[in-house]
């Protein structure tokens, strides 16, 4: 795929995300700068195995992962990719609750997917007390994603410091190595056009 092609079906996507929320679609040029430059990251051949979408709330990003996540469907229906790729999105939070609440199945499940998106990381607590233990889910999924290198798509309001303060600087480190970083900034939200 060309990253021509790769855009049209991103911005395409994207549009219909924003249709979907019953929104409408006002053409943004940095929401368009974004959307070429994950399918650039896509369609280029690099070292980089992961996507990290930062930046403030209501700018875009979950609505790209979504679009992401609808162009991988599509692709793999159409034979494009492996028959029966997904991107499996989970919340943060979610991740969080299914380590603590002892569903390992699931937990290990989410940590081996081929393509996997957390969703608002950082707004989980970072280590959980768990029968005496102190457990970081996150961190550690993190870890396996990286030491496997399993493609990896994550959403924050965090940024680069905060990732490094709550994480530390193993997970920065690594997240330096394996994520190509589309930063958002602190631009106006959308939720309130």
């Amino acid at each position: 795929m060309t990253v021509v092609q790769a855009q049209t079906f991103l911005k395409a996507s994207y549009v219909a995300e924003v249709k979907f929320r019953n929104r409408t679609f006002i053409e943004d040029e940095r929401i368009n700068a974004h959307i070429a430059r994950l399918a650039t990251f896509l369609t280029d051949n690099n070292s980089k195995f992961g996507v990290m979408l930062c930046g403030t709330y209501g700018n875009g990003k979950t609505t790209l992962l979504y679009a992401l996540r609808a162009v991988v469907s599509l692709l793999s229906d159409c034979g494009y990719i492996e028959h029966g790729s997904k991107l499996v999105v989970y919340d943060a939070r979610e991740l969080s609750k299914l380590y603590k609440d002892r569903d390992p199945e699931t937990f290990n499940d989410a940590c081996r997917e081929r393509l996997l998106a957390i969703e608002d990381m950082g707004k989980e607590p970072t280590e959980e007390l768990n029968y005496g233990s102190i457990i970081s889910p996150v961190t550690e999924l993190l870890e396996y994603r990286y030491n496997n290198q399993k493609f990896t798509v994550i959403t924050t309001n965090l940024t680069p410091k905060e990732i490094r303060e709550k994480y530390g600087n193993r997970i920065a480190d690594r997240f330096n190595e394996m994520m190509c970083v589309l930063n958002f900034g602190a631009a106006d939200t959308f939720r309130t056009r």
